[in-house]
């Protein structure tokens, strides 16, 4: 070959790297609306008076997880099937062994998390707190608005009692025990929270009370909610409590025990790993699920949905089926678990399965065929030059 075709290939080669077509930039999530909550239908969220509205959390200038994590629709990997149509405005499904996510409908929307942020404050307790140290109920945990376990004035709790009726039936009397236990106030263990979430990268929590009922600023998204579950999961006493479906709770004042029973429907069904339930006006219907199928633990977490016509369970469900479906390797990112270094916003994928949008999401292109098909140029371009050395040799 003439040292003038190696020039044209070296030319069509600079033009291919200058033109070869890259992944779409991912929409900036403040164009998808979703750098914070939808205003709020009641006045959870009045801040004190003489207090200001928090100002809305800085969005990454890429999304975290990876760039098909900016979706503003629906994302699946290349060349899979739709996902089965659900009716929450948030979803993710993920490995929580290897942190692949498998699907997601716009992961990093900023909602309300309603008690799913109570795995944030669960994943703390089994981190810092001894399971069998002794805390006595007061009248501030027996005065906590929405769902409560019982406690009372008086009564004797451990830990091990308190994170499992906090996490198996979400009450806000349990979590402020254990909030005030953490760090000696319920503040203090709130700024612990918001600390620990932008520890492991998840830059759209931000906690305003330790068990999800709405407050000012208060957001997170099915992605760090994913991520915080799974990390949660590493923890022993954690994966316990979720996974427990009824306990004795003790009484006080003389009352008998109490029978708590887990409220995840998720026990109905083979594999159940538990997860999380939760509600408020403001966050509507959110949820986490988890299973193990032949070994394989998937998660998903559904955010802003409604029990009816379909209960949330049975959608997270259907999720699942169609995770499981998918091959083993098969990512559109992954979870996070440690805030990317500074200066950088995004923990990329590291799954050879490239990711493509379902057809209600925003294109984002096929990102590898331009790089290989350079590759392979280079490498012929390399035996172009090659050959005419040997040839001059010769």
């Amino acid at each position: 070959m003439s040292h003038r075709v190696a020039a044209s290939l070296l030319v069509a080669l600079l033009l291919l790297l200058g033109a070869a077509p890259t992944a779409s930039a991912a929409p900036s999530q403040t164009g998808c609306q979703v750098d914070r909550p939808a205003p709020p239908v009641d006045d959870s969220e009045a801040p004190r008076p003489g207090a200001a509205a928090p100002a809305a959390l800085p969005v990454p200038s890429t999304p975290v997880g990876g760039a098909q994590m900016g979706t503003c629709g629906t994302v699946v990997p290349r060349g899979a099937p739709a996902p089965p149509e659900v009716g929450v405005q948030s979803y993710v499904v993920a490995d929580l062994d290897t942190g692949a996510v498998l699907a997601a409908r716009v992961p990093h929307a900023r909602l309300r998390p309603a008690s799913l942020l109570k795995t944030l404050t669960g994943l703390l307790v089994a981190r810092q707190l001894p399971l069998d140290q002794v805390l006595t109920g007061t009248q501030d945990d027996a005065n906590q608005e929405g769902t409560r376990v019982g406690m009372g004035p008086g009564g004797q709790y451990t830990v091990r009692q308190l994170l499992d009726a906090m996490l198996m039936a979400s009450g806000n009397d349990t979590a402020h025990a254990l909030a005030v236990r953490l760090t000696g106030s319920v503040p203090a263990t709130v700024d612990l929270m918001n600390r620990t979430a932008a520890e492991i990268g998840a830059h759209d929590t931000r906690a305003a009370t330790p068990s999800g009922l709405d407050g000012p600023g208060q957001s997170s998204s099915a992605y760090d909610l994913a991520s915080i579950f799974r990390l949660g999961m590493r923890e022993a006493p954690f994966a316990q409590a979720v996974g427990t479906r009824q306990i004795q709770f003790p009484g006080f004042a003389g009352k008998p025990p109490i029978v708590v029973d887990n409220d995840n429907k998720i026990f109905r069904y083979p594999g159940a790993l538990g997860g999380k339930t939760g509600f408020t006006d403001d966050a509507r219907h959110t949820y986490i699920g988890a299973q193990d199928r032949g070994g394989r633990r998937l998660v998903v977490v559904l955010m802003h949905g409604e029990q009816h016509p379909v209960p949330m369970v049975e959608q997270g469900l259907a999720l699942l089926d169609y995770g499981y479906a998918l091959p083993r390797d098969a990512s559109v990112g992954r979870l996070t678990e440690q805030a990317p270094d500074a200066g950088s916003a995004v923990e990329t994928t590291a799954s050879p399965v490239s990711a493509s949008d379902a057809p209600d999401s925003p294109a984002t292109g096929d990102t590898g065929w331009g790089a290989w098909l350079a590759i392979g140029l280079v490498v012929v371009l390399g035996l172009v030059v090659l050959g005419a050395r040997l040839r001059r040799r010769s």
